[in-house]
């Protein structure tokens, strides 16, 4: 998947969605889950950003439970 960054507020707000409800299913801070997503692994703009059209369509129980999914595969940790 190409990498790449947000491009507007929609993204950006759903970047965060992503990052809090990952972080309150995990039971953590959500600056943990925002370092696991940037700088333990780049799933925030090689996954969430590139697939941002397609996944803010789901629910959110399917989309933090992709995420763990891809930080499970990743071998990603909070």
């Amino acid at each position: 998947m190409p990498e790449e960054t947000i491009k507007n507020s929609r993204e950006l707000e759903f970047s965060i969605f992503c990052i809090e409800n990952v972080a309150a299913k995990l039971g953590v801070d959500a600056k943990l889950v925002y370092r696991a997503f940037t700088e333990k692994s780049n799933i925030l703009n090689d996954y969430i950003v590139p697939e941002y059209e397609v996944l803010h369509t789901q629910s959110r129980e399917y989309i933090v439970n992709d995420l763990l999914d891809v930080m499970k595969e990743r071998g990603i940790r909070v």
